[in-house]
Protein backbone atom coordinates (compact mmCIF):
# COMPACT_ATOMS: atom_id res chain seq x y z
CA UNK A 1 0.00 0.00 0.00
CA UNK A 2 1.10 3.81 -0.57
CA UNK A 3 1.56 5.86 1.93
CA UNK A 4 0.25 9.20 1.77
CA UNK A 5 2.98 11.19 1.41
CA UNK A 6 4.20 9.03 -1.81
CA UNK A 7 2.34 11.62 -3.87
CA UNK A 8 3.55 14.72 -2.38
CA UNK A 9 6.11 16.11 -4.84
CA UNK A 10 9.87 15.18 -3.61
CA UNK A 11 13.43 16.79 -4.24
CA UNK A 12 16.21 14.38 -4.46
CA UNK A 13 17.04 14.38 -1.12
CA UNK A 14 13.57 13.49 -0.12
CA UNK A 15 13.02 16.89 0.83
CA UNK A 16 9.21 18.58 0.01
CA UNK A 17 9.19 20.59 -2.88
CA UNK A 18 6.28 22.34 -1.94
CA UNK A 19 7.39 26.18 -1.47
CA UNK A 20 7.60 27.36 2.17
CA UNK A 21 5.17 29.60 3.47
CA UNK A 22 5.80 33.10 2.51
CA UNK A 23 6.80 34.96 5.91
CA UNK A 24 4.56 37.88 7.04
CA UNK A 25 5.88 41.21 7.33
CA UNK A 26 5.83 42.94 10.75
CA UNK A 27 3.17 45.24 11.18
CA UNK A 28 2.73 47.74 13.69
CA UNK A 29 -0.60 47.86 16.22
CA UNK A 30 -3.06 49.98 15.96
CA UNK A 31 -2.47 51.34 19.46
CA UNK A 32 1.31 51.71 19.17
CA UNK A 33 2.39 54.68 20.69
CA UNK A 34 4.31 54.51 17.88
CA UNK A 35 4.69 53.73 14.42
CA UNK A 36 8.60 53.49 14.22
CA UNK A 37 9.63 49.62 15.01
CA UNK A 38 12.53 49.86 17.16
CA UNK A 39 15.33 48.04 15.32
CA UNK A 40 18.16 49.73 13.32
CA UNK A 41 16.99 51.47 10.61
CA UNK A 42 20.06 50.69 7.74
CA UNK A 43 21.08 52.95 5.39
CA UNK A 44 23.82 54.10 2.85
CA UNK A 45 26.51 57.06 3.69
CA UNK A 46 25.64 59.72 1.77
CA UNK A 47 29.81 60.38 1.22
CA UNK A 48 30.98 56.75 0.65
CA UNK A 49 28.17 54.77 -0.39
CA UNK A 50 28.96 52.19 2.81
CA UNK A 51 26.46 50.64 5.30
CA UNK A 52 25.28 52.40 8.38
CA UNK A 53 23.08 51.85 10.97
CA UNK A 54 20.98 54.29 12.32
CA UNK A 55 20.02 53.97 16.26
CA UNK A 56 18.30 56.34 18.44
CA UNK A 57 20.73 57.52 21.11
CA UNK A 58 20.24 58.13 25.32
CA UNK A 59 22.80 61.61 25.56
CA UNK A 60 21.82 64.86 25.18
CA UNK A 61 21.88 64.50 21.65
CA UNK A 62 18.28 64.02 20.16
CA UNK A 63 19.20 62.89 16.43
CA UNK A 64 20.14 59.29 15.92
CA UNK A 65 23.54 58.22 15.79
CA UNK A 66 24.85 56.22 12.73
CA UNK A 67 26.90 53.28 13.59
CA UNK A 68 29.09 50.94 11.50
CA UNK A 69 27.42 47.74 11.13
CA UNK A 70 29.30 45.27 12.87
CA UNK A 71 31.13 44.41 16.27
CA UNK A 72 34.26 45.29 16.81
CA UNK A 73 37.15 44.31 19.31
CA UNK A 74 36.51 46.72 22.42
CA UNK A 75 40.27 47.08 22.56
CA UNK A 76 40.91 47.91 19.00
CA UNK A 77 38.75 51.05 19.36
CA UNK A 78 39.75 54.26 21.70
CA UNK A 79 37.46 54.40 24.65
CA UNK A 80 36.12 57.78 23.38
CA UNK A 81 34.17 55.79 20.54
CA UNK A 82 33.05 52.84 21.84
CA UNK A 83 29.44 52.65 21.79
CA UNK A 84 26.80 49.52 22.94
CA UNK A 85 23.41 48.46 21.58
CA UNK A 86 20.47 47.89 23.84
CA UNK A 87 17.05 46.80 23.00
CA UNK A 88 17.75 49.15 20.11
CA UNK A 89 18.90 52.02 21.68
CA UNK A 90 22.45 53.43 21.35
CA UNK A 91 24.52 54.07 24.41
CA UNK A 92 28.07 56.26 24.22
CA UNK A 93 29.91 54.49 26.43
CA UNK A 94 31.30 50.39 26.65
CA UNK A 95 29.23 47.80 28.14
CA UNK A 96 32.18 45.68 29.23
CA UNK A 97 31.84 42.88 27.29
CA UNK A 98 34.68 42.54 24.71
CA UNK A 99 33.24 43.85 21.71
CA UNK A 100 31.83 47.44 20.91
CA UNK A 101 29.99 49.68 18.19
CA UNK A 102 32.23 52.46 16.57
CA UNK A 103 30.36 55.53 14.71
CA UNK A 104 30.64 55.55 11.10
CA UNK A 105 32.01 58.75 10.86
CA UNK A 106 35.09 57.31 12.61
CA UNK A 107 35.74 55.10 9.76
CA UNK A 108 34.32 57.10 7.07
CA UNK A 109 36.78 56.82 3.88
CA UNK A 110 35.71 60.38 2.27
CA UNK A 111 36.30 62.36 5.85
CA UNK A 112 39.65 63.12 7.44
CA UNK A 113 41.22 60.27 9.33
CA UNK A 114 40.92 60.64 12.98
CA UNK A 115 44.33 61.50 14.71
CA UNK A 116 44.42 58.16 16.96
CA UNK A 117 43.37 54.77 14.40
CA UNK A 118 44.50 51.53 15.46
CA UNK A 119 46.38 49.36 13.13
CA UNK A 120 42.61 47.33 13.08
CA UNK A 121 41.10 50.42 12.38
CA UNK A 122 43.10 51.49 9.24
CA UNK A 123 42.77 48.30 7.52
CA UNK A 124 38.71 48.42 8.02
CA UNK A 125 39.12 52.08 7.09
CA UNK A 126 41.01 50.84 3.99
CA UNK A 127 38.42 48.11 3.39
CA UNK A 128 35.59 50.86 3.26
CA UNK A 129 37.67 52.92 0.75
CA UNK A 130 38.16 50.07 -1.70
CA UNK A 131 34.33 49.61 -1.49
CA UNK A 132 33.55 53.11 -2.37
CA UNK A 133 36.15 53.14 -5.26
CA UNK A 134 34.05 50.34 -6.54
CA UNK A 135 30.84 52.25 -6.18
CA UNK A 136 32.03 55.05 -8.12
CA UNK A 137 33.72 52.80 -10.54
CA UNK A 138 30.32 51.14 -11.59
CA UNK A 139 28.67 54.16 -11.68
CA UNK A 140 26.33 53.42 -8.01
CA UNK A 141 27.86 56.34 -6.21
CA UNK A 142 28.49 59.84 -7.33
CA UNK A 143 30.71 62.02 -5.61
CA UNK A 144 29.29 65.18 -4.76
CA UNK A 145 30.77 68.50 -6.23
CA UNK A 146 33.13 71.18 -4.16
CA UNK A 147 30.65 72.78 -2.05
CA UNK A 148 30.78 76.60 -2.42
CA UNK A 149 32.02 78.81 0.20
CA UNK A 150 30.34 78.34 3.74
CA UNK A 151 28.95 82.27 4.12
CA UNK A 152 27.30 81.91 0.72
CA UNK A 153 25.86 78.88 1.26
CA UNK A 154 24.18 80.10 4.69
CA UNK A 155 22.95 82.52 3.41
CA UNK A 156 21.03 81.20 0.41
CA UNK A 157 20.37 77.89 2.07
CA UNK A 158 20.53 77.09 5.95
CA UNK A 159 22.14 73.96 6.06
CA UNK A 160 20.01 72.59 9.54
CA UNK A 161 17.09 75.49 9.10
CA UNK A 162 14.97 76.55 12.32
CA UNK A 163 11.27 75.63 12.13
CA UNK A 164 8.19 76.75 13.85
CA UNK A 165 5.07 74.44 13.79
CA UNK A 166 2.71 74.00 16.59
CA UNK A 167 3.82 76.66 19.05
CA UNK A 168 7.24 74.97 18.54
CA UNK A 169 10.13 75.82 17.51
CA UNK A 170 12.59 72.97 15.94
CA UNK A 171 15.76 72.65 14.21
CA UNK A 172 15.99 70.35 11.39
CA UNK A 173 18.92 68.26 9.98
CA UNK A 174 18.80 69.27 6.46
CA UNK A 175 17.27 71.85 4.40
CA UNK A 176 13.76 72.83 4.44
CA UNK A 177 13.52 71.35 0.07
CA UNK A 178 15.66 68.29 1.49
CA UNK A 179 13.77 66.90 4.44
CA UNK A 180 13.04 63.49 3.63
CA UNK A 181 9.52 61.58 4.41
CA UNK A 182 10.64 58.44 6.78
CA UNK A 183 7.24 56.44 5.49
CA UNK A 184 7.54 53.01 4.59
CA UNK A 185 6.32 52.08 0.82
CA UNK A 186 4.89 49.43 -0.80
CA UNK A 187 7.80 47.73 -1.55
CA UNK A 188 9.22 48.37 2.42
CA UNK A 189 11.84 50.91 1.15
CA UNK A 190 11.60 54.06 2.85
CA UNK A 191 9.70 57.05 0.90
CA UNK A 192 12.02 58.94 -1.45
CA UNK A 193 9.67 62.32 -1.34
CA UNK A 194 9.88 65.46 0.27
CA UNK A 195 8.17 66.68 2.76
CA UNK A 196 7.37 70.32 0.97
CA UNK A 197 5.51 69.67 -2.16
CA UNK A 198 4.12 72.03 -4.73
CA UNK A 199 0.71 70.98 -4.43
CA UNK A 200 0.61 71.94 -0.79
CA UNK A 201 0.91 75.54 0.73
CA UNK A 202 4.22 76.19 2.30
CA UNK A 203 5.80 77.72 5.28
CA UNK A 204 7.26 81.50 4.98
CA UNK A 205 10.88 82.49 5.89
CA UNK A 206 10.35 85.15 8.37
CA UNK A 207 12.25 87.05 11.37
CA UNK A 208 11.64 86.39 14.55
CA UNK A 209 12.67 87.28 18.03
CA UNK A 210 15.50 84.66 18.77
CA UNK A 211 13.81 84.00 22.51
CA UNK A 212 10.57 85.58 22.44
CA UNK A 213 9.41 83.62 25.45
CA UNK A 214 12.31 83.62 27.69
CA UNK A 215 12.34 85.60 31.08
CA UNK A 216 16.25 85.55 30.26
CA UNK A 217 17.41 85.67 27.00
CA UNK A 218 20.55 84.31 27.01
CA UNK A 219 23.91 86.84 25.27
CA UNK A 220 23.29 85.96 21.63
CA UNK A 221 25.06 87.74 18.98
CA UNK A 222 21.53 88.30 17.62
CA UNK A 223 17.80 89.05 18.81
CA UNK A 224 16.58 88.52 14.99
CA UNK A 225 16.42 85.26 13.17
CA UNK A 226 15.35 83.34 10.23
CA UNK A 227 12.41 81.17 10.87
CA UNK A 228 10.46 78.77 8.44
CA UNK A 229 7.15 79.67 9.89
CA UNK A 230 4.13 77.22 9.07
CA UNK A 231 1.86 78.07 11.73
CA UNK A 232 -0.35 80.04 9.39
CA UNK A 233 -1.07 76.57 8.01
CA UNK A 234 -3.82 74.34 9.06
CA UNK A 235 -3.15 71.77 11.93
CA UNK A 236 -3.41 68.86 9.57
CA UNK A 237 -0.70 70.27 7.60
CA UNK A 238 1.45 71.38 10.32
CA UNK A 239 1.35 67.83 11.86
CA UNK A 240 2.56 66.13 8.91
CA UNK A 241 5.47 68.04 8.68
CA UNK A 242 5.51 67.39 12.75
CA UNK A 243 5.79 63.34 11.56
CA UNK A 244 7.93 64.05 8.42
CA UNK A 245 5.13 62.64 5.72
CA UNK A 246 4.69 63.98 2.36
CA UNK A 247 1.40 64.21 1.30
CA UNK A 248 0.85 61.04 -0.19
CA UNK A 249 1.71 59.26 3.44
CA UNK A 250 0.25 61.77 5.36
CA UNK A 251 -3.21 60.04 6.34
CA UNK A 252 -1.49 56.68 5.14
CA UNK A 253 -1.23 53.60 7.86
CA UNK A 254 2.13 52.44 6.79
CA UNK A 255 4.50 52.45 9.49
CA UNK A 256 7.44 54.85 9.19
CA UNK A 257 11.15 53.42 8.51
CA UNK A 258 13.49 56.15 10.15
CA UNK A 259 13.64 58.59 13.20
CA UNK A 260 12.16 62.02 11.95
CA UNK A 261 14.90 64.88 11.76
CA UNK A 262 12.87 67.17 14.19
CA UNK A 263 15.16 68.58 17.16
CA UNK A 264 13.73 71.15 19.77
CA UNK A 265 15.46 74.32 19.42
CA UNK A 266 18.30 75.58 21.78
CA UNK A 267 19.40 79.02 21.07
CA UNK A 268 22.33 78.27 23.59
CA UNK A 269 22.55 75.03 21.82
CA UNK A 270 22.30 75.50 18.16
CA UNK A 271 23.66 79.14 18.38
CA UNK A 272 25.96 78.44 15.19
CA UNK A 273 22.84 77.75 13.05
CA UNK A 274 21.13 81.01 13.79
CA UNK A 275 21.54 83.46 10.85
CA UNK A 276 20.09 86.92 11.13
CA UNK A 277 18.76 87.05 7.32
CA UNK A 278 16.52 86.02 5.78
CA UNK A 279 17.49 82.80 2.87
CA UNK A 280 17.47 84.08 -0.71
CA UNK A 281 15.37 82.71 -3.41
CA UNK A 282 12.25 81.95 -0.95
CA UNK A 283 8.71 82.76 -2.59
CA UNK A 284 7.55 84.83 0.58
CA UNK A 285 9.34 86.74 2.67
CA UNK A 286 8.29 89.28 5.69
CA UNK A 287 9.08 90.63 9.33
CA UNK A 288 7.21 89.89 12.03
CA UNK A 289 7.49 90.79 15.80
Amino acid sequence: MCSANASSPRRWDGTSARSAQRSRSLRVAPDSPTRLVRTAQSGRCPDCGNRVDWHPRTDADDRSVGLHPRELPAAAVPAVSRWHVSSGIAHPAHDGTPWCRIPHAALCPARSAPAALTPQLTALRRHLALHTRRLINNGTLTTRATPPAPEAAESCRPARPIAQLLSVRYIASHPIDAIQCVAQTRQRHRCTRPVLDDHTPPGTWTLLPTTPLSRRPPALPVDRMAVYDLTHLPCTEQLRWRHQHCPGHATSSAADLALTDWEPFDPRLHHQHIHPRLPGGTRTQHHRT
